[in-house]
């Protein structure tokens, strides 16, 4: 038999060693930006055109290369950051590995302008899928110029895979930020579309980050400054009230000026908030900690956004003492609220009401109930799901085959169970309440909804079951074009971050199209005129960063614009855990949801509902 094994050609190893390195153009910037910043620069100039798939281009005024250097940059494992295995553990740099160039010169079509100071002429080269087509002089300024044109151009379906503009460019902005945040003494400008989107000078951190996310950030931020002899921590944490509920990307740690993610890092900023922002809150940081290279391990991961510690437990106790000593030092601390006791006394009214309303176009017209609501003609399985989970109330007393309650019988809207041992009172069934049947539907915890069937109970996610209600609603309003909307007695003007304000600039025709009236007014600011009708009026921004934030964490899925951003409406304005309702609003809950093509589960995956069979429950109390 023949031998079979054989080396593999230069070309196709580095395509191959480009799938780990190079993912999208994203990676592509944060592998150009960090050579620029290697090579000395002091100012560093992004231009990006159709989200980095026809153009990424990075301009420095680095030390630039000789002919001979740049020719040799793009050979795979060359480098000129180590030269032992030694290296490793002293390393300063952005880059070490050798790999990045090479990986995207096999993917990509590549131009270089490169020349020091003390050359009179620069030297041009122009590489496509690894192989050199010129490589000659050429007159141009300080430093260096990469040109990385139609990424995967070699690699169809890799091409075919990415993203849309808005998710490719929301992640060209991520790894932008990360980048200027950690060097805030180098200026930086980033142009899209021939647009500048950033045009940030050298400054401190603190006009960095305001560079970066607004003029609206910079009362919110506490400086943290801690040193000792095995760490050194500095950098600005977010006031609690500034505290949101979803982590929307502004949670950054930098390891010797290179950005990191980690859980375990993330866990002691959190305890350090620990009764200062409500469960499930999310702080802004910006955390730099300068600590010996000796003792970290940045050669993990390709990408080097993971880090090992030496000693993990020691820099997690520096940490969290250092955010909790600043918090305290701005007289930062838990406050009473007398009023709090309020929300355990009194039903809390849900942000959103769940009632049907005719709705043509931009017409609203009020149910019994008063409260807005889409309303659609129901579909043969619509019809059939609802029909059929009526029959699951057959035979329970006081209900008829409609679904709907008499009058006769009426019980309380909830079961309560008190305790009153300390009283001596025993337990008296003289009445007959506890052998009545509970019909009506009742909370538990604010959370879930128990429903009575012939068969035993239902037991219901709130969240869910409206989540599955909503995404229905909505997917029907963009597929037949009728919509609801409201306008606002005031328009109000509401400041994005700028990487969610190029999001949400791209997503606008699809959001008006449902039902809000949102118009551009500025680089970062936006106008709200409308808002669909059955969202509440007061909450127009916090639904805007839920639904941003949502529509980020589905952008990888496979669902095209408009599905995508009815399951992030639909999560964001639902009503949520903890949230108290009323009989009603959980009866019609329950109508709607039953009245849904596909009922069982919400968009997102979970069960919006469970049932426990009266036999099964038999067996819980059985000895057996």
């Amino acid at each position: 038999m023949a031998d079979i094994i054989q080396l593999l050609p230069d070309h196709i190893a580095n395509q191959i060693a480009a799938g780990e390195v190079i993912q999208r153009p994203a990676s592509v910037v944060k592998e150009l930006m960090e050579n620029a910043i290697d090579a000395g620069s002091t100012e560093i100039k992004l231009v990006i055109k159709e989200a980095g798939k026809v153009l990424v281009q990075v301009i420095d005024n680095g030390h630039g290369m000789s002919d001979t250097d740049l020719r040799m940059s793009f050979a795979r494992h060359a480098t000129s950051k180590i030269r032992k295995a030694e290296d490793l553990f002293s390393i300063n740099t952005m880059g070490f590995r050798g790999e990045a160039l090479a990986s995207i010169a096999a993917v990509a079509q590549v131009e270089v302008r490169s020349k020091r100071a003390e050359d009179e002429l620069g030297t041009k080269i122009v590489i496509e899928g690894s192989e050199i087509k010129t490589q000659e002089p050429c007159q141009c300024a300080n430093g260096t110029t990469f040109s990385v044109k139609n990424l995967f151009f070699n690699i169809p379906a890799r091409r075919k895979f990415l993203k849309s503009n808005s998710v490719e460019m929301n992640n060209i902005l991520s790894e932008f930020q990360h980048i200027v945040l950690a060097h805030p003494e180098i200026f930086f400008s980033l142009h899209h579309n021939n647009s500048e989107m950033y045009h940030l000078p050298a400054a401190k951190i603190r006009q960095r980050i305001v560079g970066v996310f607004g003029k609206s950030y910079n009362p919110r931020l506490v400086p943290v400054s801690e040193a000792t002899d095995i760490i050194k921590i500095s950098g600005f944490v977010g006031k609690p009230e500034f505290a949101k509920k979803k982590r929307k990307g502004e949670q950054f740690f930098f390891v010797n000026n290179r950005f990191i993610r980690s859980g375990y890092l993330h866990h002691a900023v959190m305890n350090a908030y620990d009764e200062l922002i409500p469960k499930g809150n999310h702080p802004f940081y910006a955390i730099f900690l300068e600590i010996d290279p000796s003792n970290i391990d940045i050669n993990v991961h390709p990408t080097k956004q993971e880090i090992k510690f030496d000693d993990e437990r020691l820099v997690y106790d520096y940490l969290r003492v250092g955010v909790r000593h600043a918090l305290g030092q701005y007289n930062i601390s838990p406050t009473l609220d007398f009023e709090q006791e309020q929300f355990f006394s009194q039903a809390a009214r849900p942000t959103n009401r769940i009632q049907r309303e005719d709705v043509t176009h931009d017409v609203t017209s009020k149910s019994s109930g008063g409260l807005p609501s889409f309303a659609k003609e129901k579909t043969a399985m619509q019809r059939d799901n609802l029909t059929n989970w009526q029959k699951l109330y057959e035979g329970v007393d006081g209900m008829d085959t409609s679904g709907e309650e008499t009058v006769e019988n009426e019980e309380p809207t909830a079961l309560t169970i008190g305790s009153e041992w300390e009283d001596g009172a025993a337990l008296d069934d003289a009445e007959g309440s506890f052998s009545k049947q509970q019909k009506k539907p009742y909370q538990v915890h604010n959370t879930y909804i128990v429903s009575q069937i012939k068969s035993g109970f239902l037991l219901i996610d709130q969240q869910s079951a409206h989540e599955r209600v909503l995404f229905e609603q909505y997917s029907d309003a963009f597929h037949q074009g009728k919509r609801s909307k409201q306008q606002l007695l005031f328009p109000k003007t509401i400041e994005i971050p700028l990487i969610d304000a190029e999001l949400l600039r791209n997503m606008l025709p699809q959001i008006n199209y449902l039902g809000f009236d949102i118009q551009e007014f500025g680089k970062e600011s936006f106008i709200i005129h409308a808002i669909p009708a059955e969202l509440k009026s007061g909450q127009e921004e916090e639904i805007i960063e839920g639904l941003l934030e949502q529509y980020k964490l589905n952008a990888d899925l496979d669902f095209d614009i408009f599905q995508n951003l009815a399951r992030s409406l639909a999560f964001s304005s639902s009503i949520k855990r903890g949230q108290s309702l009323t009989e009603l609003e959980m009866q019609k809950l329950i109508d709607e949801l039953f009245a849904c093509e596909m009922p069982f589960q919400s968009p997102t995956g979970r069960n919006c509902f469970i049932t426990m069979e009266l036999e099964d429950l038999a067996k819980r109390f059985s000895n057996r």
